[in-house]
């Protein structure tokens, strides 16, 4: 980190340590990152150098996943936890372009993302960005912000995009997505994508190694794994698939990278 980066930086955040959404927003091309963020990056992209195509082809599956459920399902309200850093086709980007009458909430525990966030949510009453931590989600489901935007009696779209594996198996994350279904109507619906251990690239145990080393934890998961953190939810069609074969645009086809079967993505309703 140099000096003129921590003085950049928003007031209280000490840039020194990596954070996960700024990793990512390396990765996928954005200016919010420091030089602690662009190491760990560096050291996954000299092992795969297609980690980016994996950041992208995730925020298109959300992207997908959100016109999906503002379009075909009128679902005009979301929650978007583990938000990260504002980036290209934010969640209410996606939604208002099919539902000019939505409204969304971003949720992170990392403070530059409120401080980044709250600068470029100019459009009052359509999105805020509050603090909040997955692990207490009874905060951030009656922070007044949230529940100024958001009515909980009504259906909502939960998206848990690259969050659940920073989770580890000892804070179970079954356990940790089931709290959530606590909090929402009938007929919400819960969007995943998830770091997935296809079992056939051995280049995902070094990068295990290297992304628990430098941010503390991301978990690549058997896909049966993944499926079972949705229990107590009905999995829509067509189940937990890689992020360029959830809903297309068109035919499916072949993978349009390798490394995309590191990446899955899933959705799920509450029915009761």
């Amino acid at each position: 980190m140099t000096a003129d980066e921590q003085e950049h930086a928003p007031a209280g955040i000490d840039v020194s340590q990596p954070s996960f959404a700024r990793v990512y927003d390396y990765f996928l091309g954005g200016k919010d990152n420091y030089a602690a963020d662009r190491q760990v990056a560096d050291m996954v992209m000299e092992l795969v150098p297609e980690a980016p195509v994996v950041a992208r082809g995730n925020r298109i599956a959300i992207d997908r996943a959100v016109r999906y459920l503002a379009g075909e399902v009128g679902i005009d309200q979301f929650i978007d936890i583990g938000s990260g850093l504002p980036t290209a086709s934010n969640v209410h980007e996606s939604a208002k372009d099919v539902n000019p009458g939505v409204h969304v909430v971003y949720v992170d525990n990392d403070p530059i993302v409120l401080a980044h966030g709250r600068a470029l949510l100019t459009e009052n009453g359509v999105a805020t960005v509050i603090q909040g931590d997955l692990y207490e989600p009874e905060k951030i489901f009656t922070d007044p912000a949230l529940t100024g935007l958001i009515d909980l009696s009504r259906p909502v779209g939960i998206i848990l995009a690259a969050i659940i594996h920073h989770v580890p198996d000892e804070r179970d994350p079954r356990a940790v997505v089931r709290r959530l279904h606590d909090f929402v109507a009938p007929g919400s619906h819960f969007a995943l994508t998830h770091l997935h251990d296809s079992g056939d690239d051995p280049r995902v145990e070094e990068a295990k190694k290297i992304l628990q080393s430098g941010l503390g934890g991301s978990y690549f998961r058997r896909r049966e794994q993944i499926e079972g953190f949705l229990d107590g939810l009905t999995l829509l069609e067509p189940g937990v698939v890689n992020v360029t074969e959830w809903r297309p645009n068109g035919p499916a086809g072949p993978l349009e990278h390798p490394l995309h079967s590191q990446m899955v993505a899933a959705m799920a309703r509450k029915d009761a």
